[in-house]
Parts: structure tokens; C-alpha cells; sequence
């Protein structure tokens, strides 16, 4: 069996921003050092973007290397797969994880230069590292070109935050990305964090918790109860970097809003017959998340490159070892599972 780390990240640098044409080089990010230090953000470098500045290298893990957490040096970013016995990462960014600017030709020029940066990963990979797709969503004709040309250089996904601007992903705008994204065979990938400038600087002093966890919650309850998933029968969806602890909650809470409401109850399994998927961790309680969640829409990743409470670069093992699930439920957490979700 294959083991799949359904959420890695790469972690951007300059090199990332080569990509664009001369005429966007006013949108690239620029580096800066803070005169007075990262504060609570702990970053001794930051991304500036249209005079805001973003933490470069505080939610760094030190159980990796600058080169493989940067994917500078692919040979040793898969020489440490091979020690951990990993056989994919699927690439998650760092820097997107936050909104970046209100301009969609800037948008355009930042999503676009990754996504051709991290191909040049992808191919280096071997087929080993696999990716999320960026999309410039404030301009949906040239989102459907970019998604159809990442799908031909080694994407398998697409990343999405928990808004985009002002609009909830539920928005009809967005239907015509997930109409193409169903016939590409690729899934919407909801990661944690935060897509709307007005709650990053409201909650710019949170924890995290709030600012990127219970937002991606609130997505899933959203998409549910207006019904979204029915009406792309063959997209699947995915939740990462949230745990699954909230899974039975979440689906407790719809379920006395559809009695309420005089609705049918979508039933038992409901994340299975919807196509989605949410990224545990080990620290969950598996028994009771797989009771409720059912054992084909669980996957799990170890947050590679980072240091945050998601973070355990060692999870694909201790899953097996903690014995908390069966050597099945094992498999197709770590091979069956994100193989179905990713088209692997």
C-alpha cells in the first residue's frame, strides 16, 4: 500500500516570484526585516504586499531543513520522505493561507507565478510531490485557464481558503470553477485559513483558532445546509488542517436545523454520499470521529514544514502504532482514502 500525506506544505522565497512577466514585477513581494522584531508572530522576516506585512519564516518547523521545507532541493525533500516512509506529499502553500491584495491583476500575477514555481518542484518530484492549485478567483475567466493548466502540470487540487473577498464559497460565482474543476477530476480543497482582509485584521491577534480553524468549519455547515455538493454530484471536497474532532458536532448541529426546518435529514452517511473528506489528526478521538464520519472520507497529514498545533511530522506512523483503529481503518486513512480524493 502507498502512504500519502494528504496535507505538506512548501514554504515560498524569492525564487517563487521569477515567473511573472516584466510588467507585473510592481505586484512581486518584497522582503523586509522589522526594525523592532516579528512580536507574538515570532518572523525575523516578513513578505511586504501593498504596504502590508506578512510573516516569512515564523510557522517554521525544525524537524525539517530550509531546502526541504522550500523544496530547493528536491533530492533531499524526497531523500526524507524515504526516511519517514512517505511515498506523496500533496503540496499546500504557506504565504496564500492569508488574504495578499484586493487588486485581481496583482492576484493574477502572484497565483500564477507559484503555480509555475511549484511545477518546476513537481517535475523534479517524480511524480512523488503533487499539488494544490492557486487560482486568481477575482477573475473567474482567467481562474478556469489557470485551472486547466495546472491540471496538465501535476496538479491535483485546488486550494481554496475559507472566503474569497466578500463572498462565501457557497456563492454562485464560484459555480462555474467547481462545474469545471468536477470535469478536470480535481477537488475542492478548503485548508485552513483566512481569505477576508476584514476578519484578518479583526482577528490579527487571535490565537489561530478563530482566525483559521473554526472558519473552514463554519464553510463545511454552510455548503451542507444550501445544499452545494447535489449539485455537483462527481466534486469532491476536502477540509485539512482542522482535525476532524468538530465532525460530529457539526453534523448534531445541521441535523436539528434540517428537522427544524421540516428537511429530510441527509442521514448517516452524509460525508460519503457528498464526496467530502476532512483531514484528521492523531490527537483525535478516531473511534468516535470514524463512528460518525464513516471510514472512507478520513485522511490525514502531518502539516510538513510546520510548527503549529497541526503540525506532527511523524503522524503517518503513529497512526498505525497508537493501534486507536484498526490495520483497515489504517489503510484507507493513509493509501485508499486520499488516493479517491486526489485522483492518485
Amino acid at each position: 500500500m502507498a502512504i500519502i500525506d494528504a496535507d505538506a506544505h512548501v514554504v515560498e522565497n524569492e525564487h517563487t516570484w521569477e515567473f511573472v512577466d516584466e510588467s507585473e514585477r510592481e505586484y512581486l513581494p518584497k522582503v523586509v526585516v522589522l526594525k523592532h522584531g516579528g512580536g507574538i508572530q515570532r518572523a525575523t522576516e516578513w513578505w511586504m504586499i501593498e504596504g502590508r506585512v506578512f510573516p516569512k519564516n515564523a510557522n517554521i518547523g525544525a524537524d525539517t531543513t530550509e531546502s526541504t521545507r522550500e523544496a530547493s532541493d528536491v533530492a533531499a525533500r524526497i531523500a526524507h520522505m524515504d526516511e519517514l516512509g512517505v511515498d506523496t506529499h500533496v503540496l499546500y502553500p504557506t504565504i496564500f493561507l492569508r488574504p495578499l491584495t484586493r487588486r485581481p491583476e496583482a492576484e493574477l500575477a502572484l497565483c500564477r507565478s507559484y503555480n509555475r514555481w511549484i511545477t518546476e518542484i513537481w517535475k523534479l518530484g517524480q511524480g512523488r510531490l503533487r499539488w494544490a492549485a492557486m487560482l486568481p478567483l477575482m477573475d473567474m475567466d482567467k481562474s478556469l485557464e489557470e485551472l486547466n493548466w495546472a491540471k496538465e502540470h501535476g496538479a491535483c487540487g485546488v486550494f481554496m481558503r475559507n472566503a474569497e473577498g466578500d463572498r462565501r464559497l457557497s456563492d454562485q460565482y464560484f459555480f462555474p470553477m467547481y462545474e469545471e474543476a468536477s470535469r478536470l477530476d480535481m477537488p475542492i480543497c478548503f485548508h485552513s485559513s483566512q481569505g477576508t482582509f476584514s476578519m484578518w485584521d479583526l482577528l490579527s491577534r487571535d490565537s489561530g483558532f478563530s482566525q483559521f480553524k473554526l472558519s473552514i468549519v463554519g464553510t463545511f455547515h454552510d455548503l451542507l445546509m444550501k445544499g452545494i455538493p447535489e449539485k455537483f454530484p462527481d466534486l469532491r471536497w476536502a477540509f485539512v488542517e482542522t482535525s476532524a474532532q468538530w465532525v460530529p458536532y457539526a453534523l448534531n448541529d445541521m441535523e436539528l436545523r434540517f428537522k427544524k426546518q421540516g428537511r429530510e435529514w441527509l442521514g448517516a452517511d452524509i460525508l460519503r454520499e457528498n464526496n467530502m473528506y476532512v483531514a484528521c489528526q492523531t490527537t483525535d478521538d478516531l473511534g468516535y470521529v470514524l463512528e460518525h464520519a464513516g471510514q472512507d472520507s478520513i485522511i490525514l497529514g502531518t502539516d510538513y514544514g510546520h510548527n503549529d498545533t497541526s503540525s506532527e511530522l511523524l503522524a503517518l506512523q503513529r497512526l498505525r502504532q497508537d493501534g486507536k483503529v484498526s490495520e483497515a481503518e489504517v489503510d484507507k486513512i493513509l493509501d485508499d482514502n486520499p488516493k479517491r480524493l486526489y485522483a492518485l
